[in-house]
């Protein structure tokens, strides 16, 4: 990669940091993979409850293999055979873990979390419930603002997440959102995450890769 790039990737990590810390948010840097493995292994205590959202990042970046190896108890919601009702004890386990791990949809330089739901099994564990929090974000995600990160995920991720999930919208006939109310619709859950009452509860690890949508 071009060294400016890299310099003005290194910046805006920096200033996205700095603003979760404000925001009572840890902010972590990592480089690939195997570092970012390496931090969840320090924030993850073995024996403990883990959970998490759905999410393509989680699988691109090894945190799914890592955990399903590891000495967790795991809430595998991907797992062989798993049933609908399974899936759904599941999500309500979630608030009871010590740790959930997702991803998210965006992250401001501001510091902020964007978040669009389809029926709010992702995003209610990051409001309210885990111990702890860690979301890991590629530098894809990041954008400006509330504005930029509310266009993303509308015109960028939802279609292709909705692509992925094989539903009839009309985002996957088209490749954009047109704000449907299609019974399949996806953007059902609109979060924005600001600021935290319990300091470090939510733990965000940039990695300096484009990983998931």
């Amino acid at each position: 990669m071009d060294d400016s790039v890299v310099w003005y990737q290194n910046m805006q990590i920096q200033r996205v940091i700095k603003n979760l810390n404000k925001n009572n948010m840890a902010g972590y840097y990592v480089k690939d993979e195997k570092e970012l493995i390496q931090k969840v292994r320090e924030l993850v205590p073995e024996g403990t409850m883990v959970g998490i959202g759905d999410s393509m990042t989680l699988f691109e970046a090894g945190v799914i293999d890592f955990l399903r190896k590891g000495d967790f108890e795991f809430l595998d919601k991907y797992k062989e055979g798993i049933t609908k009702n399974e899936k759904t004890q599941i999500y309500i386990e979630n608030f009871l873990t010590d740790t959930f791990i997702c991803s998210t949809n965006a992250l401001t330089e501001e510091g902020e979390l964007y978040n669009i739901d389809g029926n709010g099994s992702r995003v209610a564990p990051i409001i309210y419930g885990p111990k702890q929090v860690i979301l890991v974000v590629g530098i894809n995600k990041i954008v400006k603002d509330i504005g930029e990160a509310e266009k993303r995920v509308r015109q960028y991720a939802a279609p292709i997440d909705a692509k992925r999930l094989g539903k009839n919208t009309p985002c996957v006939e088209l490749g954009y959102c047109v704000d449907c109310k299609s019974d399949e619709r996806i953007c059902n859950t609109f979060v924005i995450v600001k600021r935290q009452f319990i300091k470090d509860r939510i733990k965000v690890i940039i990695v300096a890769k484009s990983l998931g949508y």
